[in-house]
């Protein structure tokens, strides 16, 4: 999976939205209700170095494994930063990601979950079109 097929991906997910985000920061955001799920950067030298947060046992896997590191002022949060998608198994990496937004969806309040279900006919993972929300 690639830059662009990752992004294609992100915005699939049932009321994603995209963000991007200037100097200092220099982010690519994708949010559900608010809350990130998954991110971008979009600046040298980290340039599409993508970031998503995972649970504490994933977090300590991850780590562990080269071309990943924990995200920069994120880490603690258990947020880690995949140097190079390219690199990295498409089928882990969409687990990792529908895990992220799972995480994100679910610090919603309840009224905002369901408001999102109804409106997407209660899907809870990536819509098989590409449109943003």
């Amino acid at each position: 999976m690639n830059v662009e097929e990752l992004k294609t991906r992100c915005r699939t997910f049932p009321a994603a939205t995209e963000t991007q985000q200037g100097a200092p920061s220099n982010i690519l955001v994708y949010a559900v209700g608010g809350k990130t799920f998954a991110y971008f950067k979009t600046s040298e030298p980290e340039k599409w170095r993508f970031s998503i947060k995972v649970s504490p046992d994933r977090f300590l896997e991850l780590t562990g494994i080269p071309g990943v590191k924990p995200a920069r002022y994120m880490g603690r949060f258990h947020w880690v930063t995949i140097v190079d998608v390219n690199a990295f198994p498409e089928s882990y990496l969409t687990e990792l990601l529908e895990c992220s937004y799972r995480k994100a969806l679910e610090s919603l309040g309840k009224a905002a979950r369901r408001a999102i279900a109804e409106s997407d006919a209660g899907l809870m993972y990536p819509r098989s079109n590409s449109s943003s929300a």
